[in-house]
């Protein structure tokens, strides 16, 4: 059964046990109701004994009965949508399908999924037709028997309605809230049925992050900031593990400004715990980011032969080029997905949850925002400027590289310092991250050219030993070489351009 994933958009309504079904012919665009189809339907819902999932709105059921039996995992996405992955039941009826507890990994961790609540449903489906003998959606008349599993065993019951859009718009679910309210029905109170049958024992919804204000706390900047990271790193966890585009870069980039920020904060938190994070925030970055690397070495490599006359290419040098980055690739990906498998990952999930919602701060997070954040920021601001000095005392060569990648961390470093500040100091903040990130970018592409100078020499050298023509790969070192030259002399451009006024410390 296994399919395309779905964007679930529905309503759910509370309802006495004697509501009459309303004329759902009377909603617009709706030309008819179709003939009632009953349904027996049997699910377990599976969460952690803690029930992380229900607290991340997430659920895992494997249901019989109806058109769609086997497993289901619902994420949501929204305001009343919910991303749906389906997979048959399989040998094992009780062990989830890898790809769903893939999915959710970054949430169960090392946590086992067990049944939590078995429900019971007598479900009559009318099927709402537009024009054209479209289906626009299905209303789901629902009576439902619930028993929780864990611990003592409780027992409920009721009636619900559901609509769900098919092919219908948005604007049928709100004459539906009309409709209804007018007989008196109105939106659940609650959002899924493993949460009416939880009852008490369904998770709270989380802390929000914390009020952002120029006099407020100087810690409600890191934590916010901190807290949209973690849940960035999150979002891209399932897409790394199932190879989506740009899911990779987006995780790197979450735990690298998560790194960043504890640097830059670093006092108002306590030094020991935001070390130990950002080491095992740095590993993570390392680790999941490897393959990544590889991709755009390929791609640089790729862009430069496809600009070389035909007759400077000596030999199969892009089919050697990407055998061996792919062979590299591969590793990478092996090794970047046995990290995210790791305990030493789901500690640090674990740490990172404990810090955003019990932070160890220290006497001056309580400091008001407007001051100590610009405060902070110059700091790093003087730091780039430092590194950038170190540049002109460093002597052509490996000197000069070195130190122009430390101009790269300072500029990232700056970068992330004022994102996280303009929650607080607005534009200037903004603008003065997007300077720095120029600077990060310029030096990113130097750095990719010494990276792929290196590759190319070590190609180069095997090529001459193994008889093969290394003139090709020589070339390229010398076409990349001037790359890295053009990097640096933007790179000095941009500098004496970069003007971005300081914050504002008030």
């Amino acid at each position: 059964m296994t399919g395309p994933d779905t964007v679930e958009v529905e309503r759910k309504y509370d309802v006495a046990q004697d509501a009459r079904v309303p004329e759902l012919v009377m909603l617009a665009g709706v030309v008819r109701v179709g003939t009632p189809e009953e349904q027996n339907l049997d699910a377990v819902y599976f969460d952690t004994r803690d029930l992380t999932l229900a607290a991340h709105g997430i659920t895992l059921r494997r249901r019989s009965g109806g058109h769609d039996a086997g497993w289901h995992l619902k994420l949501p996405l929204g305001a009343g949508e919910r991303r749906e992955v389906t997979e048959p039941v399989g040998s094992d009826p009780d062990t989830a399908p890898e790809r769903l507890r893939r999915l959710v990994l970054v949430h169960t961790r090392d946590r086992a999924l067990v049944p939590v609540v078995r429900l019971s449903t007598r479900r009559t489906v009318l099927s709402l037709y537009g024009r054209g003998d479209t289906v626009l959606a299905e209303f789901c008349d629902d009576r439902v028997e619930a028993s929780t599993v864990l611990g003592k065993p409780e027992s409920s019951s009721w009636r619900e309605w559901e609509i769900e859009l098919v092919d219908g718009r948005r604007e049928l679910l709100e004459a539906a809230d009309t409709l209804l309210a007018a007989a008196g029905q109105h939106p659940a109170a609650l959002p899924s049925k493993l949460a009416r049958a939880l009852g008490a024992h369904y998770p709270g919804e989380a802390a929000p992050p914390p009020t952002l204000t120029r006099k407020g706390p100087a810690s409600a900047v890191l934590l916010a900031y901190l807290h949209a990271q973690v849940q960035t790193l999150k979002t891209h966890d399932p897409g790394v593990r199932g190879d989506l585009p740009d899911a990779v870069h987006q995780l790197r980039v979450a735990a690298r400004s998560m790194r960043s920020a504890l640097a830059t904060y670093r006092k108002l938190t306590d030094s020991e715990v935001a070390r130990d994070l950002r080491e095992e925030l740095k590993w993570l970055a390392g680790a999941v980011g490897a393959a990544r690397d590889t991709e755009v070495i390929l791609q640089r490599l790729k862009d430069v032969i496809s600009a070389e006359p035909a007759e400077l290419l000596m030999g199969p040098v892009q089919q050697w080029i990407e055998e061996h980055l792919g062979a590299r690739h591969h590793d990478a990906r092996a090794a970047g997905l046995a990290a995210l498998a790791s305990d030493r990952y789901f500690r640090l999930l674990d740490a990172l949850d404990s810090f955003v919602t019990d932070p160890p701060l220290s006497d001056l997070a309580r400091k008001p925002a407007g001051k100590c954040v610009a405060d902070r920021v110059a700091a790093d601001r003087a730091r780039l400027s430092e590194a950038v000095e170190a540049v002109d005392d460093a002597r052509n060569g490996a000197p000069a590289d070195t130190a122009l990648h430390e101009v790269r961390k300072s500029a990232k470093r700056l970068r992330y310092a004022a994102d996280a500040a303009a929650a607080v100091h607005g534009k200037r903040a903004r603008r003065l991250a997007k300077a720095a990130e120029h600077i990060q970018q310029i030096l990113g592409g130097h750095q990719d050219s010494l990276v792929t100078r290196e590759l190319l020499r070590d190609l180069g050298a095997t090529a001459h030993s193994e008889g093969a023509n290394g003139f090709s790969y020589g070339r390229l070192h010398v076409i990349e070489q001037q790359r890295g030259s053009d990097a640096r002399a933007q790179f000095l451009l941009a500098w004496a351009q970069f003007r971005p006024k300081p914050l504002h410390r008030d």
